[in-house]
């Protein structure tokens, strides 16, 4: 969608710049009035544009930013620190690194449109730096949507395979990734349900920034969960599973789900997904569930 207005930024997280990257259907004015913000947090191994904004020759609509512009949202993403072209530190960018991402990133986000509540979506790891910011930060997150969650990590097969390089996550705060690391993560769970030209194109986009991505997140899934504590997220959550996803069992995650205080909460179970959801070949059906989510009215109270 070529008419898609987009703009760059770059927020300060105590000297570390982080790359702020925002899309809308038109371009914002003065006195213009304001979009919903809907902001997609990233997970361990890529970028926020290429996870959220990946162009696929060949293979059109697979931007997720494109499509909720053009329903009528304010769309950002950040480059947590380690990733994209967001500062590359000597830190390992772990899920608390992450949620302080998140923070000065929302700043930015409040300069540029005057709104301090915002949606929130989250994918993997980048789910729990979402639920950790919520649960820091409950003034700030009006929804929040969490997919490739994981919890305490029990049964989790994902899991288990990366615990084998555990030690290797604790010496070194990056690790290596290349073509065939990108091709792994849309077969790993269940082969087929992404096109091969998807894994191509995240993989030139990503290859041409670095070769390499932090240890942190994945140091926190395999010894350090859990992370989140379900009962301090006050907002609406709607949790999406995909129907092969690895990364936790079902049994985690409803067990997740039952200790969330709001009633505004929704559990959705969708089919013919693995953990790289949105740019599956049914990402449309994600997508549909995203936004009827986002949709739901706030809860009124009757006053006298």
């Amino acid at each position: 969608m070529s008419s898609i207005w987009s703009g760059e930024y770059w927020a300060d997280k105590g000297g570390v710049k982080l790359y702020v990257y925002r899309k809308r259907a038109t371009a914002p004015q003065k006195n213009g009035g304001t979009l919903p913000v809907l902001f997609l947090v990233h997970g361990s191994s890529n970028s926020g544009r290429s996870a959220f904004d990946l162009d696929v020759p060949g293979h059109p609509d697979y931007s997720l930013m494109d499509h909720f512009a053009g329903l009528g949202y304010d769309v950002w993403t950040v480059d947590h620190e380690g990733y994209g072209r967001s500062d590359k530190t000597g830190g390992n960018s772990d899920i608390a690194s992450g949620a302080d991402d998140l923070a000065a990133a929302m700043r930015i986000v409040e300069q540029e449109t005057g709104l301090t509540r915002v949606c929130m979506y989250g994918a993997s790891s980048g789910a729990l730096r979402a639920a950790l910011y919520a649960e820091r930060h409950p003034e700030r997150v009006t929804k929040l949507m969490l997919s490739a969650l994981v919890y305490t990590g029990k049964g989790s097969p994902t899991l288990a395979k990366r615990r084998e390089k555990l030690e290797e996550y604790r010496a070194n705060n990056r690790r290596a990734v290349d073509r065939a690391f990108f091709h792994s993560m849309f077969t790993r769970d269940k082969p087929g349900t992404s096109e091969p030209a998807v894994a191509d194109a995240l993989a030139d986009a990503e290859l041409a920034l670095y070769d390499s991505v932090p240890t942190g997140t994945y140091l926190d899934m395999c010894a350090h969960l859990p992370l989140v504590d379900p009962a301090r997220i006050i907002c609406p959550v709607l949790i999406i599973r995909g129907e092969y996803d690895g990364i936790a069992t079902e049994e985690d995650l409803l067990d997740f789900f039952s200790r969330l205080p709001s009633k505004d909460k929704q559990f959705v179970f969708i089919s013919g997904l693995a953990h790289a959801a949105t740019l599956s070949i049914n990402r449309h059906k994600f997508w549909h569930v995203m936004h009827a989510f986002q949709s739901v009215p706030e809860n009124r109270v009757l006053t006298q």
